[in-house]
């Protein structure tokens, strides 16, 4: 990572949403503490890395999809950023190590459970299903994870919604908390059974963090892709 590089782009970013964008952010003191953390966030557009990332004090070390390394310039980018590659459809092992090493350094990684842009009954939204690598991590590590919601995103892959002044709307909630089970020693079975129980519990936890912000906003689901 190249921190003078994720500043920067942080900062730009901050400067365009403060102009362009009304953002209401539920709880963002729970990432501001200090050791390793995981944030497992929902994903219905390619954008929730970029504001989340500028909502927060500490920086995020994203996994992210090894399609988006495939130009160097975007490997670069990514790189500089602090990202790190997933294979989503192959060897994801790497990518796990590296998550394990970066939150036992003290970092906070964020990753997608869904495993890509989900939308309607598959998203964790409202229950849909999750891929349990960050309970993986998790259950390794014994570090918190903190669901992260986000809404509107997906509105702003157009050009009017960034044009002054601030017409674009984002809503952002972290939810509490989602601890792994108590250490003990583990056999392939208590680890399946561990991960999914966790598992179980951070899906439940994505509902009530959503349910929180609909409530807070006065959105409604009917309006949420």
């Amino acid at each position: 990572m190249n921190d003078a590089f994720y500043n920067a782009g942080r900062l730009a970013c901050r400067f365009i949403k403060f102009q362009c964008v009304r953002e209401v952010v539920l709880h963002r003191e729970r990432v501001d503490r200090p050791g390793g953390l995981l944030l497992a966030c929902t994903h219905i557009s390619h954008l929730e890395p970029i504001v989340v990332a500028a909502a927060l004090r500490r920086k995020v070390r994203w996994m992210a999809r090894i399609e988006f390394y495939e130009k160097w310039w975007g490997a670069a980018m990514l790189h500089r950023g602090g990202a790190f590659p997933v294979d989503r459809y192959g060897f994801t092992l790497p990518a796990v190590r590296r998550a394990v090493q970066l939150v036992r350094e003290g970092e906070v990684v964020g990753l997608f459970p869904e495993g890509g842009v989900a939308k309607g009954r598959d998203s964790l939204l409202r229950g849909g299903a999750m891929k349990h690598g960050v309970c993986t991590i998790a259950l390794r590590t014994n570090t918190p994870i903190v669901p992260v919601v986000v809404l509107g995103t997906e509105k702003l892959n157009r050009v009017n919604p960034w044009l002054p002044p601030r017409r674009a709307r984002l809503y952002m909630a972290f939810g509490s908390e989602v601890v792994p089970p108590a250490r003990r020693v583990r056999g392939p079975l208590s680890n399946r059974t561990d991960r999914l129980e966790l598992a179980e519990r951070l899906r439940a936890a994505f509902v009530a963090t959503y349910q929180e912000l609909l409530a807070h906003t006065g959105l409604t689901d009917s309006e949420i892709p």
